[in-house]
């Protein structure tokens, strides 16, 4: 039972991140699923992509149906990081588990670090075209757009992450987007490159725990309805601050496990 107390509390605050932010949920969902629910660093980068994939495209449907996502922009976005997301997620299962743990634990400072002090996007909101509509980054900076894809789909696939914490910010720098249709732009860049990076993952028998991925599944798709709800409500400045500093305490955490 109290296993499944476990899954269905980090279910939730993972789909109040997703729902909320439109990234930061998987880089909780591992370290939950390794240290609450004792699965090993590589089933619980398998785990998290699916449970981000099931949360994002939840997440996805709530901001699709308030015209929140650019689905042009974002699919050059993703696109551009299927084959680096399917790459590293191949060549992850065979890195040591050490190895992967300390890697994540680094990225997630980084992650903690951009929700705590995040980039002001206003600058963005009055000039940006319209949903859909041919942006700068568009017309001149195609290059930057894929590269940034590219890198994000090979983070994606080789820790299990939906990068939603790197999409967001690079969809507002480099390719214009408003805040307000950067975080659900940022769902659909997710559910791509995720699916992608566990197809190659499932390809290499993986023991995993569906008593425990069900519930916390189930959990943080629920949370990504709240987590949208609550995003209306409250600024995004003061949830990034919330989740980073939660984040922040955790990736140290997993960088004192690691060097143990």
């Amino acid at each position: 039972m109290s296993t499944l107390i476990l899954a269905l509390t980090a279910g939730a605050v993972v789909g109040l991140a997703l729902g909320g932010l439109g990234g930061g949920g998987s880089v909780l969902a591992v370290p939950a699923l390794i240290y609450l629910l004792g699965f090993t660093p590589a089933a619980a980068t398998t785990a998290a992509l699916l449970i981000v994939i099931a949360t994002s495209l939840t997440g996805l449907v709530a901001h699709a149906r308030d015209g929140h996502v650019r689905w042009r922009t974002g699919g050059l976005f993703a696109v551009a990081g299927i084959v680096p997301a399917a790459v590293a997620g191949a060549l992850s299962v065979r890195i040591p588990a050490g190895v992967l743990t300390a890697a994540f634990a680094v990225l997630a400072v980084v992650a903690a670090m951009r929700m705590i002090r995040p980039r002001a996007p206003a600058r963005h909101e009055a000039a940006s075209p319209a949903p859909n509509a041919p942006g700068p980054a568009d017309r001149t900076g195609a290059g930057r757009a894929v590269g940034a894809g590219a890198g994000l789909g090979a983070v994606t696939g080789f820790l299990g992450v939906g990068g939603g914490f790197l999409a967001v910010p690079a969809l507002v720098t480099v390719l214009a987007v408003p805040m307000t249709a950067a975080v659900g732009t940022s769902l659909l860049v997710i559910t791509v490159n995720s699916t992608a990076a566990l197809a190659t993952r499932l390809t290499t028998p993986t023991s995993l725990d569906w008593a425990v991925i069900a519930p916390f599944t189930a959990a943080a798709v629920l949370g990504a309805w709240d987590g949208k709800r609550l995003a209306t409500k409250v600024s995004t400045a003061a949830l990034q601050r919330i989740f980073g500093a939660a984040l922040l305490a955790v990736a140290l955490f997993m960088l004192v496990d690691a060097a143990a």
